[in-house]
């Protein structure tokens, strides 16, 4: 039930179990959600790196609305920045601390735009979309839907998410109140590294960076953007997304950490010259600073492979 946002994943895993044991309820992947903020708030502490204005925004924003006993509609989170810098990361790791089996729950469902939706075929993809989201809403009572590549998507896609969205009618259907949506864009990137550029230029930590004056930047650079793009369909025209999330360019020292979370991962040794050797073969730019990663974390896995013994 929803009484338990923020209870810890280890007794609302025993309770699910407990309860499944009565009934059919696995099979729907209800009995599945777990929604460990707590836990999620510590992998992002722990693991995205250089990201402080993404971390805040996402665990606020889902914890008011798990929190929230009836949400008047769904959560719309828009996550902005270049290639690598975690914008993936962080959606997976949300479907991980939502349901127990993240990605693969029956209740959440992962759209690439180039993937799903390759071709002109608009209307055919508007129909299959809207019954894909609404047997999905039918099987879960919290359903997650990520949108990769978001800024590829016609934007008549988009707007046949908006009734998924939009507020409920006076009658207060259910079956939309527990969803969340999540778009993943490069759109807003330049916008957002030159932000970062000045702060460093002008002497001034990157943490010093607020959400007001990035979110209102980048704003203007998506209203700006081409009349069939991400940016004019209907979601941001309707206010209908909660929150832009600016994903901020990693330096070199990020670059290092996330070497050495893929050191960790495959169980590993390394020193820090080996991850000083795995930072300098990545790309930075701009041309006379070469402060910003231009792949940010993306290529770093495969780059220790050349450290194999």
């Amino acid at each position: 039930g929803w009484g338990f946002p923020l209870v810890g994943r280890d007794y609302l895993e025993i309770l699910s179990a407990w309860y499944c044991s009565f009934g059919k309820c696995c099979e729907t992947g209800d009995c599945r959600i777990i929604n460990n903020i707590t836990g999620l708030e510590a992998d992002l502490d722990g693991q995205l790196h250089g990201q402080h204005l993404a971390k805040e925004a996402v665990v606020r924003a889902l914890q008011g609305f798990l929190q929230s006993p009836r949400p008047p509609r769904a959560l719309v989170l828009s996550f902005h920045g270049w290639s690598g810098t975690g914008k993936n990361f962080v959606a997976r790791l949300v479907a991980s601390h939502l349901y127990r089996d993240g990605l693969k729950s029956e209740c959440v469902r992962v759209f690439v735009s180039l993937l799903h939706f390759p071709h002109s075929a608009v209307d055919s993809y508007k129909a299959q979309l809207q019954r894909q989201l609404s047997e999905t809403l039918r099987r879960c009572r919290q359903a997650l839907f990520i949108f990769d590549e978001a800024e590829k998507l016609h934007s008549s896609l988009l707007d046949a998410l908006r009734p998924f969205m939009a507020h409920h009618d006076s009658e207060g259907r259910a079956d939309h109140q527990r969803s969340i949506f999540l778009f993943l864009s490069n759109l807003g990137g330049n916008t957002i590294n030159e932000v970062a550029l000045e702060f460093w230029r002008a002497g001034r930590a990157r943490e010093e960076i607020s959400m007001e004056l990035l979110e209102q930047r980048l704003r203007l650079e998506l209203q700006e953007a081409a009349e069939d793009s991400y940016a004019h369909s209907r979601l941001l025209r309707e206010n209908l997304i909660d929150a832009v999330v600016p994903f901020l360019p990693l330096e070199f020292h990020h670059v290092k950490l996330c070497a050495r979370d893929a050191f960790l991962a495959r169980g590993l040794p390394y020193t820090e010259a080996t991850l000083d050797e795995v930072a300098q073969m990545m790309v930075f730019v701009p041309k006379e600073e070469k402060l910003f990663s231009a792949q940010g974390c993306k290529s770093v896995p495969q780059r220790i492979n050349y450290f194999l013994p």
